[in-house]
């Protein structure tokens, strides 16, 4: 019985293998095979393969050359359904590569032929490209747009292609010179360094030229003829987006340049050498907006045929292939004042320290300047750095004061210092006497008493000033800004001598100079200024976030309190709103009763000098905050105003006292404005 079991079962187990045998017509292998033609393909190497009518290194060295123009990229390519004829089967390649920021998408087909039970690609050029013919190759042009202009207030042109001029040796027309000679006596006119461009003229090829800098055609002072002097040397013109100015706007706008080696890798083949970029600011920031799209155009063109060939042959040898339109970029709109701007930028020339004026419109929150002045070494100081405001943040905490009850005429106590928790802090030096003792809020703000705002501490929590300051349109999101920003920072929670230090702006409280403007420009509309730099409506930064975020840091977690470091960027996809985000948006019956203030500090207090600037009456506010560990201190100098429709900010990092040094930049500022 058992015996006649087992051979049942044998016969059963032949009879399921010559079943599968039957309907094995051979498609597992023919699919194998499409699917290592894809893979090899896709890897742009075909040596491994079985081939049928061509040697497998033949067409792997035809394989590179046909496709060599589209180096470094390569494509992705997928198999399709095999379709089977007895001992050959075709196959569908779906080719996509990725060609700038586009994709060229096509499929051809692939013969496969069986020989025993292995299964060979049929060569032939077309499966690489269906209009392929033997003994032709690609060939890719790229035309790149014109980069797109930023524009300022009245669509002036801040970025915009201006004449330019190469200056460098060419090597084609030294002739007998000494190529290491020329390129000495030019860096020297030049005044680069001498060294590194004379190895770098060395080492390029006879065929070279070798930039050795870029100079404005106009106001250049090195001649034609001074170059011409040098043997070999020349200068040819050309045109670059630039700003009026090398430093005009320099820190906000940023710059455009070639993409560096670095910038191509991360693009993913969106960039190649070459290509002009934004560098910093909203050049960067926007740069895909202002770049537009390149124009592509893949072409068959017979392989061994030279570019002069191509270009003397009539007609054109080459056939179009596949082919984008260059889009040109979007010119990117601001509110920035070109005069207003250079004059915030000339105010600030001599300044050694790192400093900044910012000027905002109150009526609809336009930046109309962003200066950062020399010292700051290109760091965005006006609407990045984050620095203690000082006495300037008496504004928040007279604002803090009038919502519990009190007036400008209510008395405070001005005495020379106060305690609290040990630590004893004091007026400023040189406090006039005559204004100690019980005096009006009005008074104590237009001279600015330390002593009397810390002795208000118990009639202010910390979390009221915190929502003071959101009042004003401090440390919360600029939905329309549309740039990287720090808006300030106010802790919630801050008790003994860090809530007392946060009476007058020190402590953890932080706030930009773009900031400091936004609180005076509240105080002049009679409602929170949400401030806007970008006006196109649809532009997207492509470094701002997904999610909304706060300009600044948030109200709960401050910044660290270091300056010239950056904070969250502002969204400039954020949704729209014509107000920042606060609970208890300042009233104008309270903005009223600081502009009262802030004129007293003219009138009556620090600000007297800004009694003689033409126009409407100003209103400011001055501050200086001690840093650092230096004994006696260093501070910062602040000052703030409001003048007409303008509201303006001025620190300057190391600069002793607000009013005896921003002071005097602030009024030659509005002076010049008018």
């Amino acid at each position: 019985m058992g015996k006649t079991k087992n051979l049942v079962l044998g016969l059963a187990a032949l009879m399921i293998v010559g079943s599968l045998s039957a309907c094995d017509d051979g498609r597992s292998g023919a699919e194998g095979a499409a699917k290592r033609l894809a893979s090899s393909l896709a890897a742009l190497d075909v040596g491994s393969l079985a081939l049928d009518g061509k040697d497998a290194a033949a067409a792997n060295e035809q394989l590179k050359s046909v496709f060599a123009a589209l180096d470094p990229v390569k494509p992705s390519v997928e198999s399709g359904a095999v379709k089977l004829d007895g001992d050959k089967a075709s196959v569908p390649l779906n080719f996509t590569w990725k060609v700038g920021t586009t994709e060229w998408r096509y499929t051809s087909q692939a013969a496969l032929k069986k020989s025993g039970d292995k299964w060979a690609v049929q060569w032939n050029p077309a499966l690489l490209e269906p209009d392929l013919k033997d003994g032709e190759v690609l060939d890719k042009t790229v035309t790149p747009p014109a980069r797109a202009e930023i524009l300022g207030a009245g669509d002036a042109k801040l970025i915009s292609y201006r004449p330019v001029v190469y200056v460098g040796i060419d090597k084609t027309t030294i002739g007998s010179a000494d190529p290491a000679a020329s390129a000495a006596k030019l860096a020297q006119l030049l005044g680069v360094d001498e060294a590194a461009y004379v190895k770098q003229v060395q080492a390029s090829g006879p065929q070279a030229f070798v930039s050795a800098i870029t100079l404005r055609q106009d106001g250049r002072t090195i001649t034609d003829q001074q170059i011409a002097a040098i043997p070999g040397a020349r200068g040819i013109p050309d045109s670059l987006p630039l700003a009026p100015t090398r430093t005009f706007a320099r820190a906000v706008l940023g710059t455009v340049a070639e993409a560096s080696a670095e910038q191509i890798q991360k693009a993913g083949g969106a960039l190649k050498a070459g290509d002009v970029v934004g560098t910093g600011g909203l050049e960067e920031q926007y740069d895909s907006l202002l770049r537009g799209q390149d124009g592509v155009s893949i072409k068959a063109r017979p392989q061994g045929m030279t570019d002069d060939q191509i270009k003397a042959a009539k007609p054109d040898p080459r056939r179009v292939l596949f082919s984008v339109d260059t889009k040109p970029g979007d010119p990117l709109k601001t509110t920035l004042d070109p005069r207003l701007q250079q004059l915030a930028e000339d105010t600030l020339a001599g300044v050694g320290p790192a400093s900044a004026i910012v000027a905002l419109r109150p009526s609809t929150g336009a930046v109309l300047a962003a200066a950062s002045g020399p010292g700051s070494n290109g760091y965005n100081t006006a609407m990045l750095g984050q620095y203690a405001p000082g006495s300037t943040f008496k504004i928040v905490d007279s604002l803090a004061l009038i919502r519990n009850g009190m007036t400008p005429d209510s008395k405070v106590e001005c005495t020379p210092t106060i305690t609290v928790d040990g630590r004893t802090f004091k007026n400023a030096e040189g406090y006039p006497e005559s204004s100690l003792g019980s005096v009006a809020l009005r008074d104590a703000f237009a001279h600015s008493c330390n002593t009397a705002f810390i002795s208000s501490r118990d009639k202010v929590s910390q979390a009221q000033l915190e929502s003071a300051a959101t009042s004003l349109g401090l440390a919360v999101q600029a939905p329309k800004l549309g740039a990287d920003a720090f808006l300030g920072s106010v802790p919630g929670n801050a008790d003994g001598t860090e809530h007392a230090a946060s009476m007058i702006g020190q402590g953890k409280v932080l706030l930009s100079p773009l900031a400091a403007a936004i609180m005076a420009a509240s105080v002049s509309h009679g409602a929170p200024v949400s401030p806007q730099l970008v006006l196109n409506p649809g532009a997207v930064s492509p470094s701002a976030g997904a999610t909304p975020t706060a300009s600044g840091a948030s109200s709960s977690s401050p910044s660290p309190a270091a300056p010239a470091s950056p904070a969250a960027p502002a969204s400039p996809a954020a949704p729209a709103s014509d107000e920042p985000a606060s609970d208890k948006p300042v009233t104008p019956a309270e903005a009223a009763a600081l502009g009262d203030m802030m004129r007293a500090v003219v009138t009556s207090g620090h600000a007297g000098f800004l009694a003689s600037v033409p126009g409407a009456p100003v209103g400011a506010k001055t501050g200086t905050a001690e840093f650092g560990n230096d004994n006696p201190p260093k501070t910062h100098a602040w000052i703030v105003a409001v003048h007409g429709d303008l509201a303006v900010a001025v620190f300057v990092e190391d600069g002793g006292l607000g009013a005896t040094t921003s002071g005097p930049l602030l009024k030659s500022f509005l002076t010049a404005a008018g």
